[in-house]
């Protein structure tokens, strides 16, 4: 494998391929690193074991059973083979159970009663389907649609993604989260899917661009503002201050005035390093 990948550095190599998703062309870049091989090898290894343990006890009672043919005996082992997922069956065969009425030995020459139909194999671990799930935990893919390497050379691409992984990463949990509330909706269409998730990635974008503003405005002027702790931070999640100002309400006075109530100085100074739009969104008139 390593052979095939280009060193980007001594515990991270990548590999890049062609791909048209969504009917654009892509570049894909598929990055391995050691720290995320050591990662993957301890949860697949967990993983592996419990699953193979749970199939030899699975394969224990079907040797176990005995079937009226020969056919029916190879239909289960077929079945079987279809729902493994860790493990490999060997020398396999099916053998016939001579069965006889009364007690004692039978005659040597006597014919049976009945004849019944076992499974006789061997089951061990799959160690390809290990290796195989530890190298896709351990690797993980970037896609750009700059297909031209003299203006995003494979290197680039990762030096410029790395420092804002935790970022990007961050976001989709953002998606993922319940309070998002993505999961109470069922589509069924294709287009609604990817409508509603063009609608969630543009709430994100609006969602990171309201943090970054917020914080860098608090950069600049050298201010902070309140955590969850009860202490004061300079970068503070947009998650954070939505939730700070739960609890602000618009009291309307005979339709025609508007007051905003609960709207406290925290609250206000925050508006203002914002700016005036902010402030006004707030502000008592109606």
């Amino acid at each position: 494998m390593a052979v095939e990948w280009s060193k980007v550095k001594p515990e991270r190599v990548c590999k890049a391929i062609g791909s048209n998703y969504g009917g654009i062309n892509q570049r894909w870049l598929i990055v391995y690193t050691r720290a995320a091989h050591e990662r993957a090898e301890k949860t697949v290894n967990r993983q592996f074991l419990k699953q193979s343990e749970a199939e030899c006890k699975v394969f224990e009672h079907l040797k176990k059973q005995e079937f009226a043919c020969e056919i029916d005996a190879k239909a289960a082992l077929d079945s079987f083979q279809k729902k493994r997922d860790t493990t490999e069956i060997n020398d396999a065969s099916i053998i016939e159970i001579k069965k006889f009425k009364g007690k004692g030995r039978p005659k040597k020459d006597q014919q049976p009663d009945m004849i019944r139909y076992q499974i006789e194999a061997n089951l061990s671990s799959s160690i390809q389907v290990r290796q195989q799930k530890i190298e896709r935990k351990c690797c993980f893919i970037l896609a750009t649609n700059e297909l031209d390497e003299t203006k995003l050379s494979d290197e680039q691409f990762l030096i410029h993604y790395t420092p804002g992984q935790q970022k990007v990463e961050g976001g989709f949990r953002f998606l993922k989260d319940p309070m998002f509330r993505a999961n109470t909706l069922f589509l069924k269409s294709p287009k609604r899917i990817e409508a509603l998730m063009a609608i969630m990635t543009l709430c994100l974008l609006v969602y990171s661009a309201l943090e970054y503003r917020i914080r860098q405005s608090l950069s600049e002027n050298k201010a902070a503002f309140p955590n969850q702790t009860g202490g004061s931070t300079d970068k503070p999640t947009a998650r954070w201050v939505f939730q700070f100002f739960t609890g602000i309400h618009i009291l309307l006075i005979g339709g025609i005035q508007s007051v905003v109530l609960n709207c406290n100085k925290q609250h206000s100074s925050l508006l203002k390093l914002l700016g005036e739009r902010y402030v006004l969104i707030y502000s008592n008139s109606g």
